[in-house]
């Protein structure tokens, strides 16, 4: 199986560039990890119709195949150990790619919700779209570290 992170601009904090980067090369003893970064269209005048573009934009960078996440406020909330088994799941599926979307600060498309095969919350509190890919990571690399038995999740 194959991942996919999948949002809007760089990543701009150097705290962050380095959290992701560590959990991205732990990672990398379990499962490829790619990342697609569109260009953000945050900050303009027409709200409705930058985050109408980047949903779509999004839409394109997922693999054609690709089982879709989408990490939304509403989505479903789940503890590590039940990640762990959605992701085991994936796996025993046969899945070849799964893409995680994470829109940006105005949050994501109708069209892209209505893609994704799973919403998916991170909590009930709300963090940076910068802050959940490390987020992300981590959770990814925890449930990777449950599957295997090692000590990281204890």
């Amino acid at each position: 199986m194959r991942l996919e992170l999948i949002f809007p601009g760089k990543t701009k904090e150097s705290y962050l560039k380095k959290g992701i980067a560590d959990f991205t090369e732990r990672l990398s003893h379990y499962v490829k990890t790619d990342f697609k970064v569109i260009k953000d269209r945050s900050g303009g005048k027409d709200t409705a119709r930058a985050i109408q573009l980047e949903g779509e934009q999004l839409l394109e960078s997922c693999s054609k195949s690709a089982y879709v996440v989408a990490l939304d406020p509403g989505g479903r909330q789940l503890s590590s150990e039940e990640f762990a088994k959605t992701v085991d799941n994936w796996e025993g599926q046969g899945r070849q790619v799964v893409s995680f979307v994470i829109g940006g600060p105005e949050g994501l498309s109708a069209a892209v919700l209505a893609r994704s095969d799973l919403l998916l919350s991170l909590s009930r509190m709300t963090f940076t779209h910068e802050m959940a890919r490390l987020l992300l990571l981590e959770q990814l690399y925890r449930a990777y570290s449950i599957k295997a038995g090692t000590k990281y999740h204890k």
